[in-house]
């Protein structure tokens, strides 16, 4: 018989997303020095591609007020369920998730509406090279929000509206979206870099 793949869902109490919050690395990790958040200096955040909610969710615990914005109609229920049950838990999470403003929408819209200091892309990326299987929830979401195939589009909307920073999540290896200027500064992980592109 074979096993049905749980259903996808959000979940910022428990798992990786809990364990993060725990054992992180606080404003050392790579994302939050990406988006200029450093001693002294908290920006406020537009998360365009939310997705399963947890790099806003790890900006939001270290102070930055964050808007997500969702354009699936499915993933932004699955966001308002996972923010629903921080609430419900109370204490840190709660705190945290109070400061994420979730919004559904297509970001190309709603960004020339917002006044933010940094953005925070991170569309689906392309195919690996190699044939490792992508995590199964990375597989789901694929499932529910599409190829993003109107990254470039998203970057340049972006690029006009961020008072301080965008920066394209994307992979390590993977070539530069096309049509896109080059980044000011780049930082990378170990299978993920952030292309940092300064404004102002």
């Amino acid at each position: 018989m074979i096993a049905r793949e749980a259903a996808l869902r959000v979940d910022f109490v428990n798992g990786p997303v809990a364990h993060r919050l725990r054992f992180g690395g606080g404003r050392g990790q790579d994302l939050p020095k990406a988006m200029g958040l450093r001693a002294g200096k908290t920006p406020t955040v537009v998360d365009a591609t939310a997705g399963l909610g947890r790099d806003a969710f790890l900006l939001a615990s270290l102070g930055a007020q964050v808007t997500l914005i969702e354009r699936s109609l499915e993933m932004h229920a699955l966001l308002a369920d996972g923010i629903e049950r921080a609430l419900a838990e109370g204490g840190d999470f709660c705190e945290i998730v109070e400061r994420m403003t979730l919004l559904h929408g297509d970001a190309k819209d709603l960004l020339p509406t917002l006044a933010v200091d940094a953005i925070l892309i991170d569309p689906m990326h392309p195919p690996r090279k190699n044939s490792a299987l992508v995590k199964r929830e990375l597989r789901q979401v694929r499932e529910i929000v599409g190829t993003d195939e109107d990254a470039a589009d998203l970057m340049r909307v972006a690029l006009t509206h961020a008072r301080q920073r965008v920066v394209l999540k994307w992979p390590a290896k993977a070539d530069p979206i096309e049509g896109i200027r080059p980044c000011s500064h780049r930082i990378m992980g170990k299978s993920t870099r952030y292309d940092v592109f300064m404004l102002g």
